[in-house]
């Protein structure tokens, strides 16, 4: 995974890098641990919590052009 996508998998991101995980925190999406969020997109995660996935998108891609 080179790119983080609307469509990339939480559960690929968290095994990526952990650290990752507060990015979702940062949003307000503390639902990283939770066994169904590592089947959901980006996209559906954020729909669920009223995120803007672009937003979201934007914030992992800027954290793992840093990593």
């Amino acid at each position: 995974m080179n790119t983080v996508t609307k469509d990339t998998i939480i559960g690929d991101i968290i095994s990526r890098d952990v650290m990752a995980a507060e990015c979702f925190f940062e949003m307000g999406m503390f639902c990283v641990g939770c066994p169904a969020s590592a089947g959901e997109s980006v996209e559906q995660a954020c729909a669920v919590h009223g995120i803007d996935a672009d937003a979201m998108v934007e914030k992992l891609n800027e954290y793992f052009s840093r990593t």
